[in-house]
């Protein structure tokens, strides 16, 4: 998570000097520290968020230090056919996790919005382009190889043979073709090219792969990497985050659990742009004032905790993750029924809401605010 944020009136401030003295703009921004203008970028509404990473001096020292999501957010708002200059500037992790967070259905990936991402980095440069084939998992690419082209191998014994009609090939072994008619294959060819010239294992994994492997496989350890990804980015797999709406029997609800450690919570870097909770005194749920009594270590704890309960909120109601209003709904539904399941213990057990927050989880509070709304909780 970023350091030192400043305001979010600060972006919307700088914006309209932006529209008065573009210059002024620009020398106020390259005053500002990284981490600053990061912050500047992040608490900017989505829509104006291009127009301040375009006002950038150094745009190189700050695209890399978005979080991953709010990286996904920006090219989004962009659009992937224009966002070539921003992702020239992103780092191969922060590629990884846009496309594990765009370009799936589900368990299945969303192939042509994964071409998508890859002619946008073609557009790009061919250093950014080969950085991300390179983090990418190969079986994704070789998923999307495949649902673009036909792929062939020339045969040991040649005489006689002829290559496919329409095909192309880089080196005279492998010969590849469009399977729609209309496909210029102009991204898969810049993809190629650059694996050919800069990393040839990795283009000759993908030919061979694209020829050979078998979808189901393939799929499924595609699957596999971005589950264990995601969990390291805080998004549980849909069965785990599932657990939240777990059934509590009514005499069960407002027991304290002895055994739980509420805030034994480490940190992590967050994947979007979180560098508060909101301000005690300017929200209505009790579950943030609560946790604005606690001491400052307990509350750090307190605020990891409540990102991944909103995390599991995103992930169980399967809400897009790479849409930037999926998180401030996960945190709403979060922070509604962890206040609701907050009161009802605190009033049972006659005890502070801070002291409540010691010993019973926040993802047990929302289990208890959901159970007493089963329904408006699915929904």
């Amino acid at each position: 998570m970023a350091s030192a944020p400043l305001a979010s009136d600060a972006s919307r401030r700088l914006l309209e000097l932006a529209r008065r003295d573009r210059d002024a703009a620009v020398a106020e921004l390259a005053a500002a520290s990284p981490e600053e203008q990061v912050a500047l970028v992040c608490e900017a509404p989505l829509a104006e968020r291009v127009r301040l990473l375009a006002l950038l001096p150094r745009p190189e020292e700050v695209i890399p230090r978005l979080p991953e999501a709010e990286l996904c957010f920006v090219v989004k708002a962009q659009g992937l056919s224009d966002a070539g200059w921003i992702l020239a500037h992103a780092t191969p992790e922060q590629i990884v996790a846009s496309v594990d967070l765009d370009a799936w259905h589900g368990y299945e990936p969303d192939l042509p919005t994964l071409s998508q991402w890859i002619a946008a980095l073609a557009d790009a440069d061919p250093k950014a382009l080969l950085g991300a084939a390179r983090a990418l998992d190969p079986e994704l690419l070789v998923l999307m190889l495949r649902s673009r082209v036909g792929v062939v191998q020339k045969p040991t014994d040649a005489e006689g043979w002829d290559p496919p009609d329409r095909s192309q090939t880089l080196e005279g072994q492998f010969h590849f073709f469009a399977l729609a008619e209309k496909d210029d294959l102009e991204d898969i060819v810049a993809l190629l090219r650059t694996l050919f010239e800069e990393d040839y294992w990795t283009y000759f994994r993908l030919m061979q792969g694209a020829i050979w492997e078998l979808d189901s496989d393939t799929e499924e350890w595609a699957l596999r990497w971005r589950s264990g990804r995601l969990q390291d980015l805080g998004f549980p797999s849909w069965e785990e985050a599932m657990s939240i709406y777990g059934f509590i029997a009514p005499t069960e609800r407002t027991r304290v659990p002895d055994e739980e450690a509420p805030l034994d919570v480490g940190s992590w870097s967050l994947p979007v742009w979180l560098p508060s909770l909101p301000d005690a005194q300017q929200t209505r749920h009790r579950v943030f004032r609560a946790i604005a009594e606690l001491p400052a270590d307990e509350r750090s704890s307190a605020f990891y905790a409540f990102v991944a309960l909103a995390n599991k909120v995103a992930v169980a109601d399967k809400l897009p993750l790479s849409d930037a209003e999926s998180t401030p709904r996960a945190i709403e539904k979060a922070a509604r029924f962890a206040s609701e399941g907050l009161a009802l213990v605190a009033e049972a057990q006659q005890l502070p809401d801070a002291e409540v927050l010691r010993r019973v989880t926040l993802e047990r509070l929302f289990r208890v605010g959901a159970n007493l709304d089963p329904l408006e909780a699915r929904r």
